[in-house]
């Protein structure tokens, strides 16, 4: 049977991934509690300068940190996505916490994925080549990869120079853009441009046969706090910051 969306993988695999992907979408609205929310602290200064200075009020900018939360939770699960994609690729499977996100299954390819290009540190760029370099070492026929799906150009090139003051540099140690990388394991130049494209007809295809979800409270933290100025008769923002800081000095008289 011929495929409907892409032809490097099958129907039933782009539309389970898809399912994925939209659990993780329920999960990180459904989590985010008041709890969840303050869990890394809440900048209310910058809450406070982005308010005045941008002509927001308060509950909007509270209700757009929340989606700022929940929208790094799911740049997360959008990597996600993309390893499972590959390893349904024929001859390629995915890691399952193995230290690698994708590898050939002869051990001759062995990957690790990012979804952007600027997410790592120094620190985690050299820990990554190390990794890379180790799978390089303990299989010689293998070329390894650090795949960044939205980089700044399109590449396939050794992965070499300085990090952290040291140089780097392994003949089996590669960096590539998402395109290459799709391109390499799939044999089609324009197989990410062909997930692209099918994505907006899988989701309709995915979503009009999915069973319908339990409600879910997509602002429990905001109605939680919403619940606590009921009380307390402070501002939203002189809430976050009395119950982010009320151990700070004066800050108990908010």
């Amino acid at each position: 049977m011929t495929n409907q969306f892409v032809n490097f993988v099958s129907d039933k695999h782009l539309l389970n991934c898809i399912g994925n992907l939209h659990q993780a979408y329920l999960r990180s609205k459904n989590n985010l509690s008041k709890k969840s929310f303050y869990i890394n602290k809440v900048d209310t200064f910058k809450l406070t300068f982005d308010s005045k200075f941008n002509n927001i009020s308060e509950n909007n900018l509270i209700q757009a940190e929340i989606l700022r939360q929940i929208d790094k939770s799911i740049n997360n699960s959008i990597g996600t996505f993309h390893e499972q994609i590959l390893g349904g690729i024929k001859g390629f499977e995915v890691g399952n916490l193995s230290g690698y996100d994708i590898k050939s299954i002869d051990n001759t390819l062995f990957a690790d994925i990012k979804n952007k290009h600027n997410t790592m540190n120094s620190s985690s760029a050299e820990a990554l080549f190390q990794k890379l370099a180790r799978y390089a070492n303990d299989y010689k026929n293998a070329k390894c990869y650090w795949v960044q799906i939205l980089a700044k150009n399109s590449f396939n090139e050794q992965w070499k120079g300085e990090i952290n003051g040291k140089e780097y540099s392994h003949s089996r140690v590669y960096k590539i853009s998402g395109d290459q990388f799709y391109a390499l394991l799939t044999g089609q130049d324009d197989a990410l441009f062909q997930l692209y494209k099918a994505l907006p007809k899988a989701i309709n295809a995915y979503l009009k046969f999915a069973e319908k979800e339990e409600i879910v409270n997509e602002n429990s933290a905001l109605d939680e706090i919403s619940d606590e100025i009921e009380k307390t008769k402070r501002t939203i923002l002189d809430q976050i910051t009395f119950d982010n800081y009320s151990y700070y000095l004066g800050f108990d008289k908010l």
